[in-house]
């Protein structure tokens, strides 16, 4: 299993599908279980939310930032 493409295809599931998002926000291992559908030991899970958490902080990072260059661009 490519843990890099399961992390951006729920990061984007997150940000698209806003029960998906309420799910994750919620139960965050059960949501990830039924995306990956494997039964993996929730240490194994808590890597994949945790790298699912980070990569949309930066990505929301990214966005503000991007965001406020646009307005001092203006």
């Amino acid at each position: 299993m490519d843990i890099k493409a399961k992390i951006d295809e729920i990061v984007n599931k997150v940000k698209n599908d806003k029960d998906f998002g309420k799910k994750f926000k919620d139960s965050p291992i059960k949501a990830v279980e039924g995306v990956v559908g494997v039964d993996l030991p929730d240490d194994q899970i808590e890597k994949v939310v945790d790298g699912v958490k980070a990569k949309i902080k930066l990505d929301d990072i990214g966005d503000k930032v991007g965001g406020l260059l646009g307005e001092l661009k203006k």
